[in-house]
């Protein structure tokens, strides 16, 4: 699987986004938030996903960026974590990753929690896939 992540990979439909916050599973994994609920997307990739870092957390927009840059590198290099048992299954989600905490992490740092909390996403899937 290439490691890229093409603008179809990204949640930016505000209906879809809408009925993520209203209808969706969420769980905490580190200092991340994750909402995902399965949806027939009618594209090719399995998934979706949306980065967000509260302002609330970093009023610098500078900080933001930094942390959904390392956030958005770590989930690209390990999508296929995600990716493999969705297309397995022949499923489609979307899901929303929020940053929670008040201290800037490491790449590394972010990139190790990135793969526990796609481990455990994954685990979620296989669960409701039966």
């Amino acid at each position: 699987m290439r490691e890229t992540f093409h603008k179809n990979e990204r949640l930016c439909s505000r209906t879809l986004i809408r009925g993520l916050f209203r209808n969706g599973r969420s769980f905490i994994s580190g200092p991340f938030r994750v909402q995902w609920q399965y949806v027939p997307l009618g594209i090719e990739v399995p998934a979706q996903v949306m980065i967000s870092v509260p302002k609330s957390l970093f009023p610098k927009a500078t900080s933001r960026n930094l942390l959904k840059r390392r956030i958005r590198e770590a989930y690209r290099r390990n999508k296929a974590i995600l990716y493999d048992p969705l297309t397995a299954c022949g499923r489609q989600l979307i899901l929303i990753i929020t940053y929670n905490t008040r201290e800037t992490l490491t790449f590394e740092e972010i990139r190790l929690k990135i793969i526990v909390l796609l481990q455990r996403l994954n685990e979620s899937v296989e669960k409701t896939s039966g």
